[in-house]
């Protein structure tokens, strides 16, 4: 969430994150959904310590079909 913010990347994205930093991210230009993970392309995000297990499962999916760098 607000590594996200903080380094320039939600601008057009969907995310989510502890519902603190919606605003944060909707004032980014990013997109707020309130779900246990969101995955943008090669952005995973989740909301909650609970939501760790599926947050780790979407990283492996997503990890899983990257490209390598050229």
């Amino acid at each position: 969430g607000w590594v996200a913010v903080s380094a320039g990347i939600v601008e057009g994205r969907r995310m989510t994150g502890n519902p603190s930093i919606e605003d944060d991210v909707r004032n980014a230009g990013g997109e707020w959904e309130d779900s246990e993970v969101v995955i943008d392309a090669n952005l995973v995000s989740s909301r909650k310590p609970d939501d760790l297990p599926a947050f780790m499962r979407a990283t492996i999916e997503v990890a899983a079909h990257a490209e390598a760098p050229a």
